[in-house]
C-alpha cells in the first residue's frame, strides 16, 4: 500500500516543514512494525519550495491470516489459497488506516512543540493513493470527499487490464486530492473514509470504535452529508453501535446550533443520583396527578417531552389505556438510564409495541411529535431560559398541536417551607427560573390565548393557604374547532337546533 502526501511553500515558509509536522525527519527513512507488516516513511522530494512525504506500507499476507484466524476480510475467503493471495497487502483499507494512525498519531492529533503555529494554519496539500477499493465507485468518493473542504477530488477508475479494455473497471480508484487543509485534518478524514470506502475492516468491530470514529470525525462528521453511510459502513453496520454513534453525533449537532458545549447539553441527568425532588412522595403526587389528568382528558396516545429517567414513562405502560407513549429527551444518557430503567431489551413484543424512546430538543419542531392526544412537560420549563420559551411553545402548542397539555412546574412561593433549601436558592442547580403562581397563570394564559387553548390550574402535593402548593399544574385543552370530526358534529348540532326551532314556529 502506498500513499504520499506533497505540499509546497516558500523561503519564509519552507515545504520541509512538513517534516516537523509529520514527526518524521525529511532526510532519514524510516520504518516501523505493525500487526500485519512494516511501515516504512520517507521523503522522494524535499525543497523548501516542494516537500512529498511516501507512506509504504509492506503487508505480510502470512501475518494477515494468522492474526485475522479465519474471520473478517482476508481471513474467510473463499478457497485456502485466497487467504494468501488477495487484494489487501496492495489496495488502501483499514490496515493503511491503522498504520496511518500508528506512523502519525502525533500529527493526528494536530500535535508539534516545534511549529504549533503550522500545525493549527491550513497547507496547501495533494494527497495521492494509487490504489483505493470504493464499493460505490468514483462517485461515492468524490460525495464523501467533496464537502470537507478539497478544491479538487479525482477519483479515476482503474482498468481491470489496460490491454483489455472491453473487461471494463475494476472496484479501484487511483485517488487525488487537491486543497488547503490542516494537515491533521486531511489524516482524521483519510483514517475514518479509507476502511469506509472499502467497506471492511481487517479486525473486529469493538464499542470503542464509536469513540475512536467521533474523534477522528470531531469538526466535519455531524454535518457531513453523507454521515449515515459514513458511520454504518465504518462501524461494520453494527446496528447498536450506528445508533449509539449517531445519538451522540445529533448531540454534537444540538450544541453547535445552541453554540454550546456537547457537556453542556448531555446533563440534565447525573447518573450517580435520582433527580427526582425530595421527599419522593411529592414526585409520587406529581405523577399520580398527571395520570388522573391524561385519564379524565379520555388521552391514549400519549407524549412525555423531556421524559429524563423515564419515571413517567414507566407510570403509564402501568394503565392499558395508553395505547402509545412516546418518551422524548435532548439527553442521550438520559434515555439509556430510561431505556435500563424500562427493561426495553427484555419486553415483551406486545409491551414495546407501546413505547418508542426518541432523542429530539423541545425547541425545535419535531414531525413526529405530531397527532397525539396529549403532551406532558413535567417539571421542563424551569430547565429553559426565558428567551427560549417561545420556540418551545412554537414546538409544543402550534407544530405538534396535541388536543391537551399539561404543564407542571415549581412554585417558588413554596420554597419557603423547605428547611433545607437556603433562602434566595431555586430548587435545583439546573433551573433558570422559578414562578409564583401569579407568574405561571400569566404566562400559561397568554399561551392559551394565543394558541387556541383552555387552560385549568390543579395544585400538586399540600396546598398550603399562604403560599399554596409545592408544584402548580395547567392542563390546557385545545378548542373544539381544531377538532375536525367533534367541529362537524358541533355544526350538526346546530343545524338540527335550528331546523327543531323552524319548525317549532310553523
Amino acid at each position: 500500500m502506498f500513499l504520499t502526501i506533497r505540499t509546497t511553500g516558500t523561503p519564509q515558509r519552507p515545504a520541509t516543514d512538513l517534516g516537523f509536522l509529520l514527526h518524521k525527519h525529511p532526510d532519514k527513512a524510516q520504518a516501523f512494525s505493525t500487526s500485519h507488516g512494516r511501515a516504512h516513511v520517507f521523503y522522494p522530494e524535499a525543497t523548501p519550495e516542494q516537500c512529498t512525504a511516501a507512506l509504504l506500507l509492506e503487508v505480510d499476507p502470512v501475518a494477515l491470516v494468522r492474526r485475522g484466524k479465519g474471520k473478517g476480510r482476508g481471513g474467510a475467503p473463499d478457497s485456502a489459497l485466497a487467504q494468501y493471495v488477495n487484494d489487501r497487502p496492495y489496495a488502501a483499507s483499514s490496515l493503511l488506516a491503522v498504520a496511518l494512525s500508528t506512523v502519525f498519531r502525533s500529527a493526528l492529533r494536530g500535535v508539534c512543540a516545534a511549529l504549533p503555529e503550522r500545525a493549527e494554519a491550513p497547507l496547501p496539500l495533494r494527497i495521492e493513493i494509487p490504489a483505493l477499493p470504493a464499493r460505490g465507485g468514483a462517485e461515492l468518493v468524490e460525495k464523501l470527499f467533496g464537502p470537507l473542504g478539497w478544491t479538487t477530488v479525482t477519483a479515476r477508475p482503474v482498468a481491470l487490464d489496460e490491454q483489455f479494455p472491453e473487461w471494463g473497471e475494476s472496484r479501484y480508484v487511483q485517488l487525488v486530492l487537491e486543497g488547503e487543509l490542516r494537515l491533521a485534518d486531511a489524516l482524521r478524514q483519510l483514517y475514518v473514509l479509507l476502511p469506509v470506502l472499502d467497506d471492511a475492516k481487517h479486525y473486529w468491530v469493538a464499542p470503542d470504535e464509536v469513540d475512536k470514529l467521533l474523534r477522528a470525525g470531531d469538526g466535519w462528521l455531524a454535518n457531513h452529508p453523507e454521515h449515515r453511510l459514513i458511520t454504518s459502513r465504518y462501524l461494520s453496520r453494527r446496528w447498536r453501535l450506528t445508533r449509539q454513534a449517531e445519538e451522540r453525533l445529533e448531540l454534537v449537532r444540538l450544541a453547535e446550533t445552541d453554540d454550546l458545549d456537547v457537556e453542556d447539553v448531555d446533563n440534565a441527568v447525573d447518573e450517580t443520583r435520582d433527580t427526582e425532588e425530595r421527599p419522593v412522595p411529592l414526585a409520587e403526587q406529581r405523577r399520580d396527578a398527571i395520570l388522573t389528568a391524561l385519564r379524565a382528558a379520555g388521552a391514549q396516545r400519549v407524549l412525555d417531552l423531556g421524559c429524563g429517567q423515564g419515571q413517567l414513562v414507566q407510570a403509564l405502560l402501568k394503565d392499558v389505556r395508553f395505547t402509545e407513549v412516546v418518551g422524548v429527551d435532548v439527553s442521550v444518557r438520559a434515555l439509556t438510564i430510561a431505556a435500563r430503567r424500562l427493561k426495553l431489551d427484555r419486553m415483551g413484543e406486545r409491551q414495546a409495541a407501546r413505547v418508542q424512546l426518541l432523542q429530539g430538543s423541545l425547541t425545535y419542531t419535531d414531525k413526529r411529535l405530531a397527532g397525539y392526544d396529549a403532551a406532558v412537560l413535567s417539571e421542563v420549563v424551569e430547565h429553559l431560559d426565558l428567551p427560549r420559551l417561545p420556540a418551545l411553545e412554537y414546538a409544543v402548542f402550534q407544530a405538534a398541536r396535541p388536543r391537551t397539555v399539561i404543564v407542571t412546574t415549581p412554585n417558588v412561593e413554596y420554597n419557603v417551607r423547605w428547611e433545607t433549601l437556603p433562602a434566595g436558592h431555586v430548587r435545583h442547580g439546573d433551573h433558570r427560573f422559578e414562578w409564583t403562581r401569579a407568574e405561571f397563570r400569566s404566562w400559561a394564559e397568554a399561551v392559551a390565548a394565543r394558541d387556541g387553548y383552555a387552560v385549568a390550574y390543579l395544585p400538586v402535593g399540600p396546598d398550603d393557604p399562604e403560599v399554596g402548593p409545592p408544584t402548580q399544574m395547567a392542563v390546557f385543552t385545545r378548542g373544539d374547532s381544531d377538532d375536525p370530526e367533534r367541529a362537524a358534529d358541533d355544526t350538526r348540532t346546530e343545524d338540527d337546533d335550528r331546523t327543531a326551532k323552524e319548525a317549532k314556529a310553523a
